[in-house]
């Protein structure tokens, strides 16, 4: 009679676990939000006033929890400083735990809800580097190339893509003659890459991205920089563009009205004047 009394306990307990699991709003939808290695780990939820806890985990360790990100309102955990070293695959956990904390109740029977596996070095989407370009001679240019700032701190240092990734880190160049639809690509591995055999008198525009190779062909290439373009040494008229053609029409036209009105005046007033002297009394 005991074991049945202990058998109908433990069901009752079971049911009223999963009871109030079921009410418990979870987090869902998961997603990671990564750029220039600021990683924010974001769901949603239902209105209410329970909290979440954030935990980690890479490669099967132990679940440790972010310091930050303990007991919080908010839906999103900012995970850039927990996950290190970079080059692994974490794994969130978001549990939800009641607004007041009854300490004789056990929390893990509150729902978890797991992420899938994000690797920074890898996946982290990276932003468009900044490009000057400079002419070597009329047919080769420098191109230099600025690092976007990741979001890891080391040291009181804002570290660089350079930083992180070091000798994976490669840059793709493209480039164009102006008024042609042909690009072409130049893979360089340092920030400061010469372009040559150019056109002699063309003008070019070039555009540059970080490459990491190493990295699965989907995250393999950061943002295209914005273009920046150089004149050709050829003729100036063949550079300009439409724009520049009506101004310069519209500059003529106005020149030659003034200079024919000009002219009309001129004429008329001498007309007038030697008139005047013809018809005077000798």
């Amino acid at each position: 009679m005991a074991s049945l009394k202990h058998v109908l306990c433990l069901c009752l307990s079971a049911w009223t676990i999963t009871a109030a699991e079921d009410n418990v709003p979870k987090a869902e939808k998961l997603k990671w939000d990564s750029l220039d290695f600021k990683t924010i780990i974001k769901w949603t939820t239902e209105d209410s006033d329970h909290k979440y806890t954030v935990s980690f985990s890479s490669d099967g360790d132990d679940w440790r929890e972010s310091q930050d990100c303990i007991r919080m309102s908010d839906s999103e955990c900012d995970l850039t400083g927990d996950l290190v070293p970079y080059d692994r695959a974490y794994t969130a956990d978001i549990q939800t735990e009641p607004e007041i904390v009854n300490y004789d109740e056990d929390l893990e029977n509150y729902p978890h809800t797991y992420s899938d596996p994000f690797n920074p070095y890898r996946e982290s989407n990276i932003s468009a580097v900044n490009i000057t370009v400079e002419a070597m001679d009329e047919s080769s240019v420098m191109v230099n190339i600025t690092d976007p700032l990741t979001g890891i701190h080391t040291r009181g240092k804002q570290l660089s893509i350079r930083d992180v990734f070091r000798n994976d880190l490669k840059y793709k160049i493209s480039y164009y003659k102006s008024g042609s639809t042909g690009k072409r690509d130049v893979i360089s591995d340092s920030s400061t890459a010469e372009v040559s055999k150019l056109d002699a008198g063309e003008s070019y525009c070039f555009m540059a991205a970080a490459f990491i190779p190493s990295r699965p062909k989907r995250s393999q290439q950061g943002a295209w920089s914005q273009e920046w373009c150089i004149p050709g040494g050829g003729n100036i008229l063949h550079e300009l563009n439409l724009g520049v053609w009506v101004a310069i029409i519209f500059i003529l036209l106005t020149v030659f009205f003034i200079i024919v009105t000009v002219t009309v005046l001129c004429c008329k007033c001498c007309r007038q004047r030697n008139s005047t002297q013809l018809s005077a009394p000798v």
